[in-house]
């Protein structure tokens, strides 16, 4: 069985679903040595993988192959993290100003609080 560009990115963690890695190298988030892939070609020892994330790259080399997905703590056994602290602090920053527009947990106003905001929006009219 060969193994594929998709099936490895999702096995080392860096997209949820299969489906995603297959779109994302589709669509040229993640890119395999300076170059847009296919999800079917094959990966090898020694390739740079650059993902493209919120307006910053992370990048990793490719150490060594697996067919299955593994648990967070072993994906240092298959790839280096060559992501430069510029790129990590860019990441960093853009969930920095995530955080303030919306304070975590809250999520969507709910009936309630949609009612209440039209009201006070209406006042103003």
């Amino acid at each position: 069985m060969s193994l594929r560009w998709d099936k490895y990115i999702w096995s080392v963690r860096l997209a949820k679903t299969r489906s995603q890695a297959s779109e994302a190298l589709s669509k040229g988030r993640i890119k395999i040595n300076d170059k847009e892939t296919k999800p079917s070609r094959e990966p090898k020892v020694g390739d740079v993988i650059q993902v493209q994330k919120n307006g910053a790259v992370f990048t990793y080399r490719v150490i060594q192959l697996l067919e299955n997905r593994i648990g967070p703590k072993l994906v240092i056994e298959y790839l280096i993290d060559l992501t430069t602290p510029e790129e990590k602090k860019k990441f960093d920053d853009y969930q920095l100003a995530q955080s303030a527009y919306r304070s975590y947990g809250t999520g969507k106003p709910n009936k309630k609080d949609r009612r209440e905001i039209d009201d006070f929006l209406s006042d103003w009219e």
